[in-house]
């Protein structure tokens, strides 16, 4: 099975694992807030050196690709660029919504035939957000949504939907519906993104190490042009 190095940096927590057939066998993580240009280095550091004592081979790198923090997404790609042109290794891209509904999943009440909708913080009432099954199908892909008291009513009205993620905050004081379950404290984490990773790994599923840009970034940049609008 391969050896992977894991980061995950879409959102304030910043996390690195090492996995070996679906496990984790070493794991930092970082709650404390937004200072991933601290403490990744470190993180992937000792991670690199636990597996060499080890006699491990990192076959690939895997990092979340967005949406979620402009400043944590590209410190976390950065970082997994530099690993993988300096170990000559492929690059995996996990969507950070995916990761969401994963980590929902095992955190969510019993209900029959869910959907899962995780949401990242995007300011103001606006999320970007993505609706999957319970086998991690993409039912809607992600978008910007503004959220309002008939967001998702064409989901709610049939089954229940599960919002998780920063995002979802906005959401519960103004969707009412009875199908709506609110599941709080999830974030992404490099541990939960282990079966995500090792399965694109399995299927090849790489990404081109010099031209990938996460989600947001591009979303985001889309926005500014949009509106006009200029960030340092």
């Amino acid at each position: 099975m391969p050896c992977l190095l894991i980061i995950e940096t879409a959102t304030p927590v910043c996390s690195v694992t090492l996995s070996i057939d679906n496990e984790s066998v070493f794991d930092r993580i970082n709650i404390s807030g937004a200072s991933h240009a601290v403490v990744l280095g470190v993180f992937v550091s000792e991670a690199v050196r636990y597996a060499r004592k080890q006699n491990l081979s990192i076959d690939a790198v895997a990092v979340s690709a967005g949406p979620g923090s402009y400043t944590g997404l590209r410190i976390g790609i950065s970082e997994a660029k530099g690993l993988c042109y300096g170990f000559g290794i492929p690059l995996i891209a996990v969507p950070t919504l995916k990761i969401l509904a994963l980590q929902t999943l095992h955190r969510a009440p019993c209900l029959t035939d869910p959907l899962f909708c995780p949401m990242i913080d995007a300011r103001r009432m606006e999320v970007y957000a993505a609706i999957y099954d319970t086998h991690f199908n993409e039912i809607r892909p992600v978008q910007a949504d503004i959220i309002d008291e008939n967001s998702y009513k064409e989901y709610l009205a049939k089954q229940p939907v599960v919002f998780a993620g920063n995002g979802s905050d906005k959401c519960r004081p103004v969707i009412h519906s009875s199908n709506a379950v609110f599941v709080e404290n999830i974030y992404p984490s490099a541990r939960v993104m282990i079966p995500l990773a090792e399965e694109a790994f399995a299927r090849k599923e790489f990404v081109d190490v010099a031209y990938f840009e996460p989600f947001y970034l591009k979303e985001f940049q889309a926005t500014m042009a949009r509106n006009k609008v200029l960030y340092p």
